[in-house]
C-alpha cells in the first residue's frame, strides 16, 4: 500500500502549530520552521501511514472493529462520511467518559435504543398514551446522537483511531488503560508518547484529516475484501 507525497503536500498534511505552541516530543516528525510555524517532515508522516494502514488492514481482515473518535468540528462530518462506508464504529457527536472503560453500561443503553425500535416494528408503542410515546421517543433520539453510530459494537474494538489526542484525551486515556492499540493523527502540539501509530499530521484542517482518515478508510476496504474473498474460497473448498 503506497501513500503518495504529494497528495499529502497538496492537502495541508505538513502544516504544524505554532512554534510557541509545540510539543518538544515532537522533534523528530519536524522538518522545518516557516515564519513561526512548524512544518512536518512528510517522509516520515509517509512511512508512518503506510505502517498503521497496513496494520489497520490487517485488524479488519481478521473480523475485528477499529473505532474512530474524531468530535472536533472540522473532522466530525468528514469522519463519518468516510467511515460510515466501512461499517467501522465511530463517535463524533461527545465522548462520554467510560465508553470503553465501562462498556457495559453503555450497551445497556444501546439495549434501550434497540427496545424501542422493537416496539416501532412490533406494535407495541401503538399501545402506549400520547405522552409516553413522545418520551420514548425523545429518548430514542438522544441515545440515537450518542450512541447511533456504535450501535453494531457488541465488545470493545480491536483498535481505536483518534483525530486529535489532545483533544480527544479521554478517550485515548481510556484505551490505553484497556490495553487498546491506539492510531492516531499527532501534531505539532501533541505528545506522541503512548500512541501506537503515530501520525504526524495536520489534525486540525478537514482537507489533511479527510485524506488521512480516507487512507484507513481504503485500508479497512481492502482488508473486508480480503476476508471475504477467503471466506468464499473455504465454502468453494469444502464443496
Amino acid at each position: 500500500m503506497r501513500t503518495n507525497f504529494d497528495e499529502l503536500l497538496e492537502a495541508g498534511v505538513h502544516f504544524g502549530h505554532l512554534k510557541s505552541k509545540w510539543n518538544p516530543s515532537m522533534a523528530p516528525y519536524i522538518f522545518s520552521e516557516k515564519n513561526g510555524i512548524h512544518v512536518i517532515d512528510l517522509n516520515k508522516t509517509v512511512k508512518k501511514v503506510e505502517t498503521a494502514a497496513a496494520a489497520i488492514k490487517q485488524i479488519t481482515k481478521s473480523g475485528k472493529k477499529v473505532l474512530f473518535v474524531a468530535t472536533k468540528k472540522q473532522a466530525k462530518h468528514v469522519v463519518a462520511e468516510l467511515v460510515k462506508e466501512t461499517n467501522m464504529p465511530y463517535v463524533t457527536e461527545r465522548w462520554l467518559g467510560g465508553m470503553l472503560t465501562n462498556f457495559s453500561t453503555v450497551k445497556k443503553s444501546i439495549r434501550k435504543m434497540q427496545a424501542y425500535d422493537k416496539m416501532l416494528v412490533d406494535g407495541t408503542i401503538d399501545t402506549m398514551s400520547k405522552r409516553e410515546r413522545l418520551q420514548r421517543s425523545r429518548q430514542r433520539e438522544k441515545l440515537e446522537t450518542v450512541f447511533g453510530s456504535i450501535a453494531d459494537m457488541n465488545r470493545t474494538p480491536a483498535a481505536i483511531f483518534i483525530v486529535d489526542v489532545k483533544k480527544e484525551n479521554i478517550a485515548f486515556a481510556e484505551a490505553r488503560k484497556l490495553g487498546i492499540p491506539v492510531f492516531a493523527m499527532v501534531d505539532t502540539n501533541s505528545n506522541p508518547k503512548n500512541v501506537d501509530f503515530v501520525i504526524p499530521s495536520n489534525d486540525d484542517a478537514s482537507k489533511s484529516i479527510s485524506k488521512i482518515v480516507g487512507i484507513m478508510a481504503d485500508a479497512i476496504k481492502e482488508g473486508l475484501a480480503e476476508r471475504s474473498a477467503s471466506k468464499g474460497k473455504e465454502v468453494a473448498e469444502k464443496a
